[in-house]
């Protein structure tokens, strides 16, 4: 079966750092962008980051700039988005989604949700103190 999964989430005090995976089953991630959304409370859910295909573009939305870092790693098939220095309003599900090509975040980042091949379930961050 063919899905990826987040994992990584947690309950973190304001400034802490969580580090999320998200991990393909079934195949590789190797000609996939990765994207990772979240949706607060009561609110739609939005782009955080997305890393494309090649490693070359990378995307963050402005709130997350410089606190944010995602990354991936073709071998494990598996993407990370490293959070530091968290804050209340970073509390969301969190979700990776996948999409194949070979285009920048640039494009990507304007898909629709129903666009993108793969959706994870979502993994809850919480930052309270």
């Amino acid at each position: 079966q063919l899905h990826i999964a987040e994992s990584g989430g947690g309950l973190v005090q304001p400034g802490g750092s969580l580090r999320l995976s998200c991990v393909a089953s079934g195949f590789s991630l190797d000609y996939y962008a990765i994207g990772w959304f979240r949706q607060a409370p009561g609110k739609e859910r939005e782009g955080v980051s997305c890393i494309n295909a090649s490693g070359g573009s990378i995307w963050y939305k402005d709130s997350v700039k410089g606190r944010f870092t995602i990354a991936r790693d073709n071998v494990k098939s598996t993407n990370y988005l490293q959070m530091n220095n968290l804050t209340p309003e970073d509390t969301a599900i969190y979700f990776c989604a996948a999409i194949s090509g070979p285009k920048s975040c640039t494009y990507y980042r304007d898909r629709a949700e129903s666009e993108w091949n793969y959706w994870g379930q979502g993994t809850q961050v919480t930052v309270s103190s």
